[in-house]
């Protein structure tokens, strides 16, 4: 299996959910072995950014990347959508200090990506795979990884309310997965949690058109839901975001329970720190991986209201 960048350069602008101001970003392709890569445009000129567990500097409404004083916002959709269409390498430049938040979701990102087309490289795809369980629990929050050939997500929320109660999706993430099952769940949020945002001067550029807005028994946003069950969805999004801050892809089968970017970066860092226990490097032969190619109906999924 073959390292993969995209074929040409595309670019986009949009809102940014801490700022709300304009902000714009290229997609260009990247070299063998390049990984992830930020390029920062500032008045001082361009400055480089590699995302790594360390590099997580806050995990508030969003994941932030930061290093040498530079920083960039609400990295994990676009990131997803590249890790989750089987992208290795990318150069991403962007102006404004964060992704546009788009929509919300990453179907975006995923069309700008499908637009830029694919172009194999010459070096043999590098992982980092799970060698043995591990299980890290916080608050009653876990996440916990076994070994797997591919990304495999078992995921449980749980809110107190009447839309959303106690959600579970299971799934092999494949590129086909990710674009029918996950790209589109949009993020959401909690009304009495927007307007105390909105007066503390945070998430100026968060609306009604790039998030899912709940009150106390239903959802504002007059179009409704995507799916009955996106806000687990979406919760696997981030997942897959937040655990592609690593220089190639994370293989393993993860159970995940009630986590957030804040538990999401603290066990990838867990799993950085102690790599020679619990991960090892793989550079992968050039037959494809049995089940990686999965169709998207290739998915488990339940979903309970709490009484």
């Amino acid at each position: 299996m073959l390292q993969k960048t995209i074929h040409k350069s595309v670019a986009c602008s949009g809102i940014g959910l801490h700022s709300g101001k304009k902000v714009r970003l290229v997609l260009r392709p990247a070299g063998e072995n390049t990984g992830i890569l930020f390029a920062l445009q500032n008045g001082s000129g361009r400055r480089f950014l590699t995302p790594r567990p360390e590099s997580v500097i806050a995990t508030g409404l969003a994941t932030t990347l930061g290093q040498g004083g530079d920083s960039l916002a609400t990295v994990e959709h676009l990131m997803a959508a590249v890790r989750g269409l089987g992208i290795d390498n990318i150069l991403v430049d962007v102006e404004g200090g964060e992704i546009p938040i788009m929509d919300g979701s990453a179907a975006s990102f995923v069309y700008l990506l499908r637009m830029a087309g694919e172009r194999t490289l010459s070096a043999r795809r590098k992982v980092y795979r799970v060698t043995k369980p591990v299980e890290f629990k916080r608050e009653g929050k876990l996440i916990r990884a076994e070994p797997c050939d591919g990304f495999h997500v078992d995921y449980t929320i749980e809110f107190p309310h009447p839309l959303i109660g106690r959600q579970s999706l299971a799934m092999q993430v494949t590129p086909q997965s990710f674009t029918a099952m996950l790209a589109k769940a949009r993020t959401f949020g909690f009304l009495r949690e927007v307007e105390y945002l909105r007066k503390n001067g945070l998430a100026l550029g968060g609306s009604l058109d790039n998030a899912v807005v709940l009150d106390d028994y239903g959802v504002v946003n007059t179009e409704g839901l995507r799916f009955s069950d996106e806000f687990v969805r979406h919760k696997i999004l981030d997942f897959v975001g937040d655990m592609a801050v690593l220089d190639a892809p994370l293989w393993g089968s993860f159970t995940v329970f009630a986590s957030g970017h804040a538990l999401n970066n603290a066990f990838l860092r867990h799993l950085w720190v102690n790599a020679d226990e619990y991960l090892e490097e793989v550079s992968l032969g050039l037959e494809p991986v049995a089940g990686l190619e999965a169709e998207p109906d290739m998915v488990t999924a339940s979903a309970a209201v709490l009484a």
